[in-house]
């Protein structure tokens, strides 16, 4: 047991940061201006991470988790942390860093956008492992610094009515012949169906069919089987359940889209978010604009709405069969082309055979946009770019691009809480050209 330690900050994985003998420690639990006692579980020459045993001196901003699972589950550590504070230390997170790795400060701060605390997850992977000694099934996330699969019965970032199903799926797994041998269970929640992908490389048998059908009657959900690849996912009961979907009323889009397929997991942030990077990006019509990494079509389409020429580009042949198919949907195909690209291996003379953009909007995976970014124009970029990042880190080394290496000045940057009681930080940026 060590001397108790004062926190000065928190890191960007929510741990409370002290500094003890000219060594930084990060302490699992401890919030900002709190006097606690830790323990190390790992111990390097520069750091240490510990877990706080006793908090001697309390934040105003510490609450007590409502959840039963907090300390157990490794998912939404920040419940600890009142929820205005979660959003200020992420706030923090991404100004830090793009200071820290970037060299640059935003003009002006965005207001933050969030939204409801709990019941916002409409898309996760729920990991199911099975001990025949004990005979039980665990359904749910990683324990903290584990491997082993935490035993929920309920999870309060779910809908309401789907955490009410982990107990009853769980039987339900528990009585199949195949329970040794489910993976895991891809969660989809939208407007009009809830769907759970079953990934387990063996067929259930005709009384687990008949079990999975008689849960799928009570409960209202539709399975899906997936025996290898995402592409392999299909149908099970019903097959007559309407297409998965969600929309963004503003702009009067609606998004099809598979259970298996890339969206983002809290709607009611997304839709916020659309909006807020249509505020900055001020698409008009005649103007060209690109958006890289564009998924579904999530911002493509409402870029479109404007009347502006739009290219979406993405790596993924599925997704983009995905964008096209809602471009018709949504009559908006007369605007709106997509390509299938590895934006990760983009060259300055590929972009310039893309031709001219007036804008571009980037939303790119967790390793960011970096290529793309070295690949602008210092001369003839886009007078403006919109940046949508899940990774302050890569945003910031990004931005250090694009700032001090083809012209750009970075307006504004805001952070998104698309993943509230977590220390996940989303976050927008704007760029406009000298």
């Amino acid at each position: 047991m060590n001397a108790p330690a004062l926190i000065e900050s928190l890191d960007f994985e929510g741990h409370g940061i002290a500094r003890v003998d000219g060594k930084t420690i990060f302490i699992d639990g401890a919030l900002p201006r709190e006097t606690v006692s830790y323990k190390s579980y790992r111990i390097k020459p520069r750091f240490e991470n510990a877990e706080a045993t006793q908090i001697h001196t309390t934040s105003h901003m510490r609450v007590n988790p409502p959840c039963p699972h907090f300390g157990v589950c490794g998912g939404c550590s920040m419940q600890h942390l009142e929820f205005t504070g979660q959003v200020a230390a992420k706030q923090r997170v991404l100004e830090d860093n793009l200071k820290r790795i970037g060299n640059v400060s935003a003009e002006m701060m965005l207001p933050a956008i969030y939204g409801p605390e709990w019941g916002y997850r409409q898309r996760a992977r729920l990991s199911v492992s099975y001990d025949a000694k004990q005979n039980e099934v665990r359904l749910g996330f990683f324990e903290r610094r584990s491997k082993v699969i935490a035993a929920l019965n309920e999870c309060r970032v779910l809908p309401p009515h789907i955490s009410k199903q982990i107990l009853p799926l769980r039987s339900l797994l528990k009585s199949l012949s195949i329970k040794d041998r489910i993976l895991h269970i891809e969660l989809a929640v939208g407007e009009h169906v809830d769907i759970l992908v079953l990934r387990t490389p063996v067929a259930p048998n005709k009384a687990d069919q008949a079990l999975i059908k008689k849960y799928a009657e009570q409960w209202k959900v539709q399975f899906w089987l997936q025996a290898k690849s995402v592409e392999a996912a299909t149908p099970f009961y019903p097959l007559d359940a309407p297409q998965l979907s969600y929309s963004i009323p503003e702009f009067g889009i609606v998004m099809r889209y598979k259970p298996t397929e890339f969206t983002q997991v809290n709607h009611h942030i997304n839709r916020t978010l659309v909006a807020r990077a249509m505020d900055l990006l001020k698409p008009q019509a005649g103007d060209v604009i690109a958006d890289f990494f564009c998924g579904v079509g999530n911002f493509t389409l409402a870029v479109a709405k404007s009347g502006a020429k739009t290219l979406g580009m993405e790596g993924l042949q599925q997704l983009v069969d995905r964008a096209n198919e809602s471009a018709s949907d949504n009559h908006l195909t007369g605007n709106t082309s997509f390509k299938v690209a590895n934006l990760f291996e983009m060259t300055e003379s590929w972009l310039k055979k893309l031709g001219h953009f007036d804008k571009m909007l980037i939303d790119p995976p967790r390793d960011g946009a970096h290529e793309l970014c070295k690949s602008i124009s210092a001369q003839n970029g886009p007078k403006r770019i919109v940046y949508v990042s899940c990774n302050p880190s890569t945003l910031a080394r990004d931005a250090d691009v694009l700032v001090h290496e083809k012209g750009y000045t970075l307006k504004a940057a805001g952070i998104v809480n698309m993943f509230p009681h977590t220390a996940h930080v989303e976050s927008i940026a704007w760029f406009e050209k000298h």
